[in-house]
């Protein structure tokens, strides 16, 4: 299993911690609770290229994270989306979406500039996350 994370993605996230699959980072835009998962493969850019048995653990992990941050964040949509067009590395996206969120019910890539959280939102958000990824018996161990 490869940790190396394209840089780019640590740029705009701060890992918080692992699942048997993928690593799980929260994105650093206070616009939307947004995390995302990188699948720890080397050279893999689409989910196809995962072997059939990485691609049900993404699944199941990317169902999990969904579902939990649905209810954790009370979200009217999920949306999750494996783009790739500027990041390679294949990752997918689990934006929390509210009807009057910035964007809503555009996409949110390019529709507006990262709102930077507050260092206490931060700390609560990620706190909230990790603790409550811990609890489900997911298979997630903190970074």
């Amino acid at each position: 299993m490869s940790k190396t994370l394209d840089p780019r993605l640590l740029q705009d996230g701060e890992v918080l911690g692992w699942f048997p699959l993928c690593q799980l980072l929260l994105m650093r835009d206070a616009n939307y609770p947004w995390c995302v998962l990188v699948p720890m493969r080397e050279n893999i850019s689409e989910i196809y290229e995962l072997n059939k048995t990485d691609q049900q653990q993404l699944c199941i992990e990317s169902s999990t994270l969904a579902a939990f941050l649905s209810k954790t964040f009370n979200a009217e949509k999920m949306n999750i989306a494996a783009l790739g067009n500027v990041v390679a590395q294949l990752h997918v996206h689990h934006v929390v979406r509210y009807k009057n969120d910035p964007a809503w019910p555009a996409p949110i890539w390019g529709a507006h500039t990262a709102r930077p959280y507050s260092e206490t939102d931060w700390q609560q958000t990620r706190n909230r996350i990790i603790t409550g990824l811990e609890q489900l018996d997911s298979g997630f161990t903190a970074a």
